[in-house]
């Protein structure tokens, strides 16, 4: 996994908005979110790793252990469980909503770029990031 430790940023984001509107973020928030372009690192201590992103707008700290749930909060504000697994250069991570939605997290680390998508429901939005 090379990619522990590197920093990827925002390049391109497609179908942001609406993914946002599904999961029930407000106007205001997404705007916000909008707007940015955040930093991405997934940093490991022991077996533990870290998933940090970062942008003006907010940064959010997540540690976890590979197929662990735990709790936690979106950038957003909501209360969320999620289990991170890794398979080969790909984190993917399924997040559980109090509501019972679901949403699928698929992170590809490529080694100039990371792809991340995004999908809830029927909507799907893909974000690609650029290697620091």
């Amino acid at each position: 996994m090379d990619f522990i430790g590197k920093k990827y940023k925002m390049s391109s984001s497609e179908n942001f908005d609406e993914f946002m509107k599904a999961i029930g973020v407000g106007l205001i928030t997404r705007k916000a979110a909008n707007a940015v372009t955040p930093t991405v690192e997934v940093r490991q201590d022991g077996d533990t790793y870290v998933l940090v992103t970062s942008s003006t707008f907010k940064t959010t700290e997540v540690k976890f252990k590979p197929g662990e749930e735990i709790d936690e909060e979106r950038a957003d504000g909501a209360k969320v469980k999620s289990v991170y697994t890794f398979e080969g250069n790909t984190l993917k991570q399924v997040q559980k909503c109090p509501d019972g939605l679901e949403i699928n997290f698929i992170r590809e680390f490529g080694p100039e770029e990371m792809k991340a998508t995004m999908t809830v429901k029927d909507v799907t939005c893909t974000r690609v990031y650029k290697v620091l």
